[in-house]
């Protein structure tokens, strides 16, 4: 009997522990609770190519602007712990004009909306501020302009493509960028910024880096 009523306890203490072992991983995605931002720019070519037919027409149809890099996200970070995500449920709405107003660097609703939900809700700050911060952080990067057109299938490594970045970028360190592949292909530039919007260090972005040789850039579609 009280070795039994004993296992129980244990059981009892066990289950109560793992509550409190998994309350910080919880609490810690808070809006506004971040250290940094990463501002992802994505080589819309090769989102079309990796995604195919399921791919946003608004993005990639033929007869879509041919983008080049656009803003995949702007997300808050934590240094050397990851990121929060989906800090508020259910999201706050987002007006129909600040979701148009930025399809010229986010090229797609879905997109748009998606990063909010999970990012956005994050920072703290309501939606069209967070869509402010995300257009000032796009200004504050230059794209160097051998990636501003390409019409043909380019070869590249990626340590070629960040210090074309830095180049382009005075102050730009090399632990502050990570450039990303998926499928043998250049995906994203990832650029990591203070909370206002300044190059920072953030060397456990910067360590996953993609280390693939070299990497193809596909080029940009007609428009």
């Amino acid at each position: 009997m009280t070795l039994g009523i004993g296992a129980r306890g244990l059981l009892a203490v066990g289950a109560l522990l793992g509550v409190f072992a998994a309350a910080p991983a919880v609490a810690r995605d808070r809006p506004g609770d971040f250290d940094f931002y990463v501002l992802s720019l994505s080589w819309s070519p090769s989102y079309c190519a990796g995604e195919g037919d399921d791919a946003d027409p608004m993005q990639c149809a033929a007869t879509a602007r041919p983008y080049a890099f656009v803003v995949h996200g702007l997300w808050p970070q934590y240094e050397k712990r990851g990121w929060p995500q989906f800090c508020q449920k259910p999201p706050p709405f987002v007006a129909e004009s600040i979701v148009r107003s930025m399809l010229d660097i986010m090229p797609g609703r879905k997109l748009v909306l998606h990063q909010w939900r999970k990012h956005g809700t994050c920072s703290g700050l309501d939606s069209a501020t967070y869509f402010e911060k995300v257009r000032l952080a796009q200004s504050r990067v230059t794209i160097p302009d051998e990636f501003r057109k390409l019409d043909d299938y380019r070869m590249v490594s990626p340590s070629e493509v960040a210090d074309a970045f830095r180049a382009a970028n005075p102050g730009l360190g090399a632990d502050m960028i990570s450039v990303q592949c998926s499928d043998k292909r250049l995906s994203e530039v990832r650029v990591c910024m203070s909370r206002t919007f300044q190059f920072t260090a953030c060397p456990e972005v910067a360590a996953k880096a993609c280390t693939t040789d070299r990497v193809a850039m596909p080029p940009m579609r007609g428009g």
